[in-house]
């Protein structure tokens, strides 16, 4: 995609690499990052010592991958934080090919460590979850497709970036991993927004996501099973939605403090899907707000730079990635406090786990490549100087 170079300049090219990526970075989203992370550590610390000792291993065995893991995640971050977009975007498009290929043969090759879905490839020391992965990549080659086809003379990239995004729903929805089924329609949508869709186009599309969910009901028993648990009245205290929403009631708004946490000892995703639960009966309504802020910071950050953006690939490309990460987070949160049926969606940054984490990574990394300034002037200056002209 052809970058815009003109306007204001606010670095200079021939600056060195480190200083001028310093002064061009979204310093508020690393730092959000940097502080989730943390969180995610020092709640490691509180939820992984049942599990390990359930498993036989040391009391924080899990809290030593997740820093590994973690630390990965924040080099391949920083490491296309400093790439141009369109080197992101070359990446993005192997990775996509590559996380693509392998969703398609989980069927063949995959394993549901005993959860019913078959969403991993097990490595024996480790795990990985393509889908994890697939998000950012698709994202980039989506927004890419949109951006080109205003191009004159462009092809229907609009078109193409459906009929991508419905193969991956269908393949996702085959393992089955609805919770990640909608995120991908989801971002494609608020692109296809961002694009200039027509309103009655996109209600069309959310009526037939919700005739999708219909059909899915009826001939999915693991969906169906899902739906009707959030619906019920009634929580059974003994499932993982009923311990998750008790520690969240005895938590209160400071919490029944350090260690003092029971939740961690009967919830078997506790360090996962549930970590939600860990941080509000330790450390109380304070901490979840304070979580909830951060990634709101990062969305709003995010999306109020890539406004000024005039490149609309940048344009779409962030938006989209802005909105996977934080709309994860709203869904996983949303689960624990009964908002949404139960997903198996983790925490960005602060779940334990080596894809979520690094995935995370990577869609943050090339979102803070987006959002980065650079020298160019901004969407403002064009409205202004066309009208000017008019």
């Amino acid at each position: 995609m052809t970058e815009m170079v003109h306007g204001t300049v606010p670095v200079q090219t021939g600056d060195p690499v480190l200083p001028r990526w310093w002064r061009t970075i979204d310093k508020w989203t690393m730092s959000c990052v940097l502080i989730l992370f943390g969180i995610g550590l020092l709640l490691g610390f509180a939820a992984s010592p049942p599990l390990a000792s359930k498993n036989g291993l040391e009391p924080f065995h899990y809290v030593i991958r997740q820093f590994a893991f973690g630390g990965m995640a924040l080099m391949v971050m920083l490491a296309l934080s400093m790439m141009s977009p369109v080197l992101v975007r070359r990446l993005a498009v192997i990775g996509f090919a590559a996380s693509f290929a392998a969703l398609a043969l989980l069927p063949v090759f995959g394993t549901d460590f005993g959860k019913g879905a078959v969403r991993w490839y097990s490595l024996g020391f480790a795990s990985i979850q393509p889908s994890e992965f697939l998000k950012p990549g698709f994202v980039v080659v989506a927004a890419w497709f949109m951006a080109a086809s205003k191009e004159l003379g462009g092809p229907p990239g609009k078109s193409w970036s459906f009929g991508m995004a419905l193969v991956i729903v269908a393949l996702l929805a085959m393992q089955p991993d609805f919770g990640q089924a909608a995120l991908v329609l989801f971002a494609w949508g608020v692109m296809y927004f961002v694009a200039g869709a027509p309103m009655l186009l996109l209600l069309g599309l959310a009526g037939g996501a919700v005739a999708a969910g219909a059909v899915a009901y009826d001939q999915s028993e693991h969906f169906a099973r899902r739906i009707d648990g959030f619906l019920t009245p009634d929580v059974d205290p003994r499932t993982q939605l009923g311990y998750a929403t008790n520690a969240i009631r005895e938590g209160g708004f400071f919490g029944t403090g350090v260690g003092e946490g029971t939740v961690k000892w009967s919830l078997p995703d506790a360090h996962t899907d549930f970590i939600i639960a860990v941080a509000a009966e330790e450390y109380g309504l304070v901490l979840v707000l304070v979580i909830i802020a951060l990634y709101t910071t990062i969305v709003v950050r995010s999306l109020t730079r890539l406004m000024r953006e005039r490149d609309p690939f940048i344009r779409l490309a962030g938006t989209g990635l802005a909105c996977i990460v934080g709309v994860q987070a709203m869904i996983n949160m949303g689960v624990a406090v009964r908002l949404l049926p139960a997903k198996g969606m983790t925490l960005p940054f602060v779940s334990y786990g080596g894809s979520s984490v690094i995935a995370s990574g990577i869609a943050v990394g090339m979102l803070l490549a987006f959002t980065r300034t650079r020298p160019q002037g901004e969407i403002g200056d064009i409205l202004l100087r066309r009208g000017r002209q008019g």
